[in-house]
C-alpha cells in the first residue's frame, strides 16, 4: 500500500474489515507477526491469544481515537482464512454503543408517552424531547465520524504493517 493509498479505507464504513485465503499455515502467518513484531522499528504492537492477533500502536502514539486491527486466523482446506477486523479499542466501542442505547431508548420512552398524552386528549409538549434527543444522537454520529477521520493515518499504518510483516496483499 504506497502513502496515497490512504482512502483504500472508505470512511463511511463503520467497522472495516477484509478476508483473504493464503497458502500459509497459521503457525508461519504467526511467526512472520511476530518476527514485525520484533524488529526495532516496527511501528505497532500486537497480542497474541490462540488464533487471534490484535495489532494496535505503541501508547506514546496513541489517541483517543486511535484504531487497532483485530486478526482471526483459521485453518481451511487450502491453509488459512485471514479475517481482519479495525476497530476503536472496546472501551471507545462499548461507550458509544452505551450512549446510542440510552438516546434511543429515551427516544422510545418520550415518544410513546407524547402519543399516550395525544391519545388521552392532553398537552403533550413532552414530544419536544423527541427532536432534541435525535439531533443528540446525531451529533454523537458526527463525532464518531470525526474521531474516525482522526485515526485514518493510523489504520493505514496498521494495514501496512501486517501486509508487509505477512507478505500478502491486500
Amino acid at each position: 500500500m504506497s502513502e496515497t493509498d490512504n482512502d483504500h479505507f472508505p470512511v463511511y464504513q463503520v467497522r472495516p474489515r477484509f478476508r483473504i485465503e493464503t497458502p500459509l499455515s497459521v503457525e508461519d502467518l504467526t511467526k512472520k507477526i511476530k518476527t514485525g513484531l520484533g524488529k526495532e522499528d516496527a511501528p505497532c504492537k500486537g497480542r497474541f491469544a490462540y488464533n487471534q492477533v490484535t495489532l494496535y500502536l505503541p501508547v506514546e502514539e496513541r489517541h483517543y481515537w486511535s484504531p487497532q486491527l483485530n486478526l482471526t486466523l483459521e485453518e481451511s482446506g487450502k491453509g488459512t482464512l485471514l479475517r481482519g477486523l479495525y476497530g476503536p479499542r472496546p472501551t471507545v466501542w462499548t461507550m458509544f454503543v452505551f450512549f446510542y442505547t440510552a438516546i434511543g431508548f429515551a427516544i422510545l420512552v418520550v415518544g410513546t408517552m407524547g402519543i399516550s398524552y395525544l391519545s388521552l386528549g392532553k398537552p403533550a409538549a413532552i414530544l419536544w424531547w423527541v427532536p432534541l434527543l435525535a439531533l443528540v444522537f446525531l451529533s454523537l454520529y458526527l463525532v464518531a465520524y470525526f474521531g474516525k477521520r482522526m485515526g485514518k493515518d493510523q489504520m493505514v499504518t496498521l494495514h501496512r504493517f501486517m501486509t508487509e510483516s505477512t507478505g500478502l496483499d491486500i
